[in-house]
């Protein structure tokens, strides 16, 4: 039998105190949640800060766990969290092109990167929590 090879990601749904949603544009999807892969020996949780640190310039409190979406044909687990920002300043890396608070209707407009936009609302709509969602 095979060794398995799966990803395993954390994405952070960071709302500041005027309720608007931290998004970084990448280079190959768009406007997104800061994110990404888990590296070994690391938590969820620290995951997805160091992430949302590295393409944002934004420090976060993980807030609370939303839930996952499992890509099953790629082998891709991502677990989604709800953050908020503690401290940093915003500025863009090399996985993020522009970065910035927008008011939340505007923000869900600009995510148009497969089911992104689903991934944000469920994690805005805490009787989805905790989700999962396979495809």
């Amino acid at each position: 039998m095979a060794t398995p090879k799966h990803i395993v990601s954390a994405a952070a749904v960071v709302l500041n105190e005027k309720n608007e949603l931290l998004l970084i544009k990448g280079p190959r999807r768009g406007w997104e949640m800061p994110g990404g892969q888990v590296e070994e020996g690391e938590s969820l949780k620290d995951a997805v800060v160091r992430e949302t640190k590295e393409e944002s310039g934004i420090d976060i409190e993980v807030v609370k766990f939303c839930g996952i979406f499992q890509n099953v044909e790629e082998s891709i687990c991502n677990t989604l969290f709800l953050g908020k920002p503690i401290g940093g300043e915003l500025m863009t890396s090399p996985e993020s092109l522009e970065v910035g608070f927008f008011p939340l209707g505007e923000a869900l407009e600009m995510v148009t990167w497969n089911n992104f936009r689903q991934r944000i609302e469920y994690c805005l709509e805490e009787q989805h929590h905790p989700f999962y969602v396979g495809f």
